[in-house]
């Protein structure tokens, strides 16, 4: 178990509101997690509430707005996919100081994912494993939700995954028809290729295979600019446990096809200083803390070996403000935040707003 550097005194959220939502299900991680996105719902709904929290946590006034891969965001911290998978509360994100949301990972088809229970918290090393496997309600239901927020406000970011129910060689047009049928909602896309929760999809990260996702996304996106839409990034969402060769060689594929940046990381299978923990042997990705070295030293392999030339999301172990700042010196261009928001809650997001130049 890795060492834990001592802390100033812990926030409310951390002595008051964390102990309360690890009771919730009886400890079951989802059960909070439902909860916590229907609170956010319902703090959407209150006219103003979003502005005037983004203004208290920091994503307003505090920070100097960035334009990467041609989008605009108001704050370079964002929420990572999987927290929000279908949408529900995307008008109160900005609230706890988020400058951009990416919803998903959806698919084409609608799944329950992998069976219960299958999100755990090892609160003692701020880490989470989780098997959810896509659980999303397809990409045509949050088409529906995204036409009904109309304008949002800030820049959506939309991961999309492969179906499990289709097979690896069809998997190509399970991409192409989220892609279309989200298009005109997204600011930019994530090709999620590495989530360790859908059997093989890791597979559609060897070099033959994204070479021809990726050329069939980009051939979609062109049919959809030339009917009247605008061009949208396409981004591709790599694991951490890739050698420095086969990084490489996705690099190679994605500069030749045109793809606008990578986002580095996804979960990993591996373990790193949580072996001896008792829920170490679950099955899933792990994320949080355990990760934040790894997803550094991928972020400054990819700006180094691009030139940074490739924008870079830097995701994976933020949970102090430190975190962010080693992404952002390693060369990433955006962080997202997703584990650390739940050890920490919304004042790590004022912090790390706040904590940028």
């Amino acid at each position: 178990m890795p060492e834990l550097v001592a802390r100033p005194r812990r926030s409310a959220y951390e002595r008051v509101v964390r102990p309360v939502l690890y009771r919730l299900g009886r400890g079951d991680a989802e059960v909070a997690h439902e909860q916590t996105l229907a609170g956010l719902r319902l703090l959407g709904r209150i006219p103003g509430a979003a502005r005037a929290g983004a203004r208290l946590y920091g994503a307003i006034g505090s920070t100097t707005p960035r334009t990467v891969f041609g989008v605009r965001f108001p704050s370079p911290v964002g929420l990572a996919a999987g927290m929000d998978k279908n949408g529900v509360a995307l008008r109160a994100w900005p609230a706890l100081g988020f400058g951009f949301v990416e919803v998903g990972t959806v698919t084409a088809y609608p799944q329950p994912g992998n069976e219960k229970p299958r999100l755990f918290r090892l609160v003692e090393d701020e880490a989470v494993i989780n098997r959810m496997g896509f659980n999303n309600l397809g990409s045509a239901a949050l088409a529906d939700r995204l036409a009904a927020y109309g304008e949002l406000g800030y820049p959506l970011g939309i991961s999309i995954g492969k179906s499990k129910i289709t097979p690896l060689d069809q998997a190509v047009e399970d991409y192409v028809t989220s892609l279309r049928r989200l298009y005109r909602y997204g600011d930019y896309f994530a090709v999620n290729v590495s989530s360790p929760n859908t059997p093989g999809l890791r597979e559609l990260q060897d070099a033959g295979h994204l070479r021809e996702l990726l050329t069939a996304l980009h051939t979609e996106a062109a049919t959809l600019t030339v009917a009247g839409l605008a061009r949208k990034p396409i981004l591709v969402k790599i694991a951490p446990d890739l050698t420095t060769t086969a990084i490489d060689e996705l690099l190679q594929v994605c500069t030749d096809t045109g793809v606008a940046g990578i986002i580095a990381t996804n979960t990993t299978i591996g373990r790193p200083g949580v072996e001896s923990h008792p829920l170490s042997g679950q099955t899933g990705g792990l994320s949080g803390r355990p990760l934040a070295e790894i997803s550094a030293k991928i972020v400054a392999h990819i700006h180094h070996q691009t030139g940074g030339a490739l924008p870079v999301i830097g995701v994976g172990g933020i949970v102090e403000p430190a975190d962010a700042t080693r992404l952002f010196d390693a060369g990433a261009s955006l962080v997202q935040v997703y584990s650390g928001l739940i050890y920490r809650g919304p004042g790590l997001i004022r912090t790390i707003n706040r904590s940028l130049p």
